[in-house]
């Protein structure tokens, strides 16, 4: 469990993590590992591959030590936000990994590698959906606009060891708040050279490059200054300001010039999504301290007769919360009268699923599933739910089915590896799990475990993998080795 005091020392930890990567190498170390160049006078310090290979990292230490979120719904939605601005970017050649953070605090940041966190206190005190892209939209205009790499020109003192000590630090924060501490502090009289925030020339530009992917995406370009705007005016009455203020400072004049550079894009009309005020709805029931105060809470804003606008949201977190606290009669009522005002709709059948699987009645979900899996074939969330609910049910072999059929064309990530290495386990391939595990393990950034796993696989004699998978397993090893190597050259790895 990640106490106050450990999730402070944890966002202390990223921000001077974010220092780290705002520094240059000491010359010695990038000779040594001879980075590719990208070709200007910044990515001959901050190569693509050393920004990819520290944003691994960092990733690897943020699933570690922060919650989170692991909702598929969710992910999908951020990740949507996400790549719809990125499309529009004049540079999207960057790879980019967007994740929620289960904090109620208001804060997002981006890191090296296209890395961007938003804090799921952004999504649930955002009033639309265009504010929330605001967000993200400033996060990665950090990141196309290679503020990092640009930053590098103004310190070189700070070393790969001490950005690798930086992480160590972070992790020993969340398991003795004491000792992370004081590790924290000594690497921070270390890098007494690096910029904690961005430059204002920098936060001005993301404000304008941000400005203008949501414009170019069609979001309402007034929605990152309008949430700016919102933030400077709570700070104004709380003692403590929110924590986005503290890692992006505003003042009055970059609000107003935000303000006018979105002014400029005229009054269009806009479209604001349904699936913004769902997720937002889901989290909100989530985020309560115990699961009857979200029922209450929700369950005052169904009879509001004033909040007539967003009713349909109002009765999806309602049901969210009336799952989780057991009531799945009440649930399975309330899913019914959205259902029978959108019988399509992929959050309501998925919500109304949930009810079944939870209570047991697999039969029921699976009859849901199926409706939905003619509708959305490959959506992720329905996949990731439907195939969990089968392992569930006690049907491994149509679980495995599906996640290989899946995984043939998307992009697998962390937990359909883990439902793959469930499912291949249950149905009795030892060894296709063993893969799967392998896989597991180096999105987490546990490289050297996924390749002893493989090497297991090889060793053993029961059962013994055959010549195809043999072939397989040598050849994702080898790629993994190379991986492992280049983490220990950056000192990322011992």
């Amino acid at each position: 469990m990640i106490t106050e005091k450990s999730s402070l020392l944890i966002r202390t930890g990223f921000s001077l993590l974010l220092a780290c990567c705002l520094c240059a190498p000491a010359a010695s170390d990038v000779t040594t590992l001879d980075l590719p160049d990208i070709g200007d006078s910044t990515g001959g310090l901050l190569s693509p591959e050393f920004e990819r290979r520290l944003g691994q990292a960092f990733l690897s230490q943020v699933r570690k030590q922060a919650d989170i979120v692991s909702d598929p719904e969710i992910n999908t939605y951020i990740e949507s936000i996400g790549y719809r601005l990125v499309s529009q970017s004049d540079n999207n050649e960057q790879q980019f990994t967007f994740f929620v953070i289960n904090d109620p605090l208001i804060n997002a940041f981006a890191a090296p590698g296209g890395i961007v966190g938003i804090n799921s206190g952004v999504i649930m005190n955002a009033d639309n959906e265009s504010e929330l892209a605001g967000v993200v939209a400033h996060e990665i205009a950090h990141v196309t606009q290679k503020h990092m790499a640009r930053s590098v020109e103004m310190s070189k003192k700070m070393s790969i060891p001490t950005m690798a000590a930086m992480l160590g630090a972070i992790l020993i924060a969340t398991q003795n708040p004491d000792a992370g501490q004081a590790a924290l502090m000594a690497v921070q009289g270390a890098s007494a050279q690096a910029r904690i925030n961005f430059t204002r020339a920098n936060e001005q530009e993301a404000d304008r490059i941000g400005i203008q992917l949501l414009a170019r995406s069609g979001f309402n370009p007034r929605g990152m200054t309008g949430f700016f705007q919102k933030l400077q005016q709570s700070s104004r009455f709380s003692a403590q300001a929110p924590e986005f203020l503290r890692t992006h400072p505003l003042t009055t004049r970059r609000i107003a010039d935000a303000a006018a550079r979105a002014a400029a894009y005229g009054a269009g009309s806009y479209n604001e999504s349904m699936s913004f005020n769902l997720v937002r709805a889901k989290l909100v029931a989530r985020s309560h301290g115990t699961t009857r105060a979200a029922v209450a809470f929700f369950s005052r804003r169904v009879a509001d007769p004033l909040r007539e606008d967003s009713r349909d949201a109002d009765r999806y977190g309602y049901i969210i919360a009336l799952t989780e606290d057991g009531q799945y009669a009440l649930a399975r009522e309330q899913a019914r009268r959205l259902l029978a005002k959108e019988p399509e709709n992929v959050t309501y059948l998925l919500a109304a699923a949930d009810i079944e699987v939870r209570q047991g009645n697999y039969d029921a979900a699976f009859s849901i599933f199926s409706k939905t899996e003619r509708l959305y074939p490959d959506y992720r969330p329905l996949v990731l739910n439907y195939s969990n609910a089968l392992l569930k049910g006690g049907q491994p072999y149509l679980a495995r089915d599906k996640l290989r059929e899946f995984g043939r064309f998307q992009s697998p990530d962390i937990t359909y590896f883990d439902y793959l290495t469930r499912a291949e386990a249950e149905a009795g391939d030892q060894v296709e799990s063993g893969i799967a595990n392998a896989e597991y393990y180096f999105l987490t950034g546990e490289t050297q475990v996924a390749i002893e796993q493989l090497r297991h696989i090889l060793r053993q004699d029961a059962p013994r993998p055959d010549y195809y998978q043999t072939e397989r397993i040598k050849a994702r090893m080898a790629f993994l080795e190379q991986e492992l190597q280049l983490e220990r050259d950056m000192k990322l790895r011992k």
